[in-house]
């Protein structure tokens, strides 16, 4: 993102969603998004949102976190204590297709139990249906153990591998559908993001049906809250075109320095719609609380950061510099707290702690 190539091109993508023909092209049939007033009121309705992406230390991918066997309550309970100690108000929290379709009524007994966990400490959730990132092949049953010093060894695509069997987009359609229908009312979810990194994993446009799709299923359960759909990678220009032109709030990734990430939300700006950043903080990129959180208040966008405790994922360390002896990161990619609840940084927490006015 740091060459001007980079740069203009973000330009030309916002000129392009900003031009109305091109939304009239893009944005679904069945229902348009909320007018960009609605949004800006519903944004106004909630204080500073600001958070981590969450799972259990004790899960190694969204299938261990809400299967039945692995779903654990009390150590969410605790580690979502940890995040209300700190003024944290938001949890953005993978879903997964396949533990939906291995017990439909259980998984949803079980998203209730959480949302009833995280509501007594004060926190919404923003829930993801659908994942492009990581191994392409998820089955239900017990999960792999998770690779030493590798980032996010064990995580699942949603629904994985590219759909383009009718039946399959039928399968995953009453997924979204059913739980639409029972969380769609809930004030307990702040938002529905529907679609983690849309092209990720070199599927690039051949995600844009399902992605076409969930917003038109989506729009159809006509849930109560707004959905969304992060922009993530520059160069995706059709499906970046069609996240902004369908999304009721833009949402993004970051992980650049602040002055960089900065010019994206600034660009982003044009679309009068609220903003929230549901990933940053990467500390080797120089994505950190200290730099950023400050900056994304003051701009009054939601800053929700990867991620909160560190566990079977690995995301303690770098995407790209893998540790197969398993040694301590010289810096921490991710994550806020240790495993016993300690800070990773105690200056970090502080400074969260300040932001939500909590000291």
């Amino acid at each position: 993102m740091k060459s001007a190539l980079k740069l203009l091109l973000s330009a030309c993508l916002l000129i392009l969603w900003s031009n109305p023909a091109v939304h009239a092209q893009q944005t679904v049939s069945t229902n348009k998004p909320w007018p960009a007033a609605k949004a800006q009121a519903w944004y106004k309705q909630h204080a500073w949102i600001n958070g981590a992406n969450f799972i259990p230390s004790t899960a190694v991918n969204q299938l261990e976190m809400w299967q039945a066997a692995t779903f654990d309550p009390k150590t969410i309970d605790q580690q979502l204590g940890w995040a209300e100690s700190i003024g944290f108000n938001t949890m953005r929290v993978f879903l997964h297709s396949v533990a939906w379709q291995a017990d439909p009524e259980g998984f949803k007994s079980r998203v209730d139990q959480y949302l009833t966990i995280a509501n007594k400490h004060h926190i919404q959730t923003i829930f993801v249906f659908f994942d492009d990132c990581w191994n392409p092949d998820p089955k239900p049953g017990k999960q792999p153990e998770p690779k030493t010093g590798i980032h996010n060894s064990g995580w699942m695509q949603d629904p994985g591998g590219i759909i383009t069997n009718p039946a399959d987009f039928e399968r995953v359609h009453k997924y979204v559908a059913d739980v639409l229908k029972r969380f769609g009312h809930d004030k307990r979810i702040l938002l529905w993001d529907l679609y983690n990194e849309p092209g990720n994993s070199n599927k690039k446009e051949a995600s844009l049906p399902l992605l076409t799709k969930v917003f038109a299923w989506a729009r159809a359960a006509a849930p109560e809250q707004p959905v969304s759909a992060g922009l993530w990678s520059w160069d995706y220009e059709k499906l970046n075109a069609f996240q902004v032109a369908n999304s009721d709030v833009i949402t993004y990734h970051d992980y650049e320095t602040p002055e960089w990430h900065q010019r994206v939300l600034q660009l982003l700006k044009v679309n009068g719609r609220p903003l929230i950043c549901t990933e940053y903080m990467a500390r080797p990129r120089n994505s950190t609380i200290e730099n950023t959180m400050p900056m994304l208040k003051a701009e009054n966008v939601g800053a929700i950061n990867w991620g909160l405790v560190e566990g079977k994922t690995n995301t303690k360390y770098a995407w790209d510099n893998p540790m197969p002896n398993g040694d301590e990161p010289k810096l921490w990619f991710h994550e806020i707290f240790r495993k016993d609840g300690s800070p990773y940084k105690q200056e970090e927490v502080d400074l969260i702690k300040k932001l939500n006015n909590k000291q």
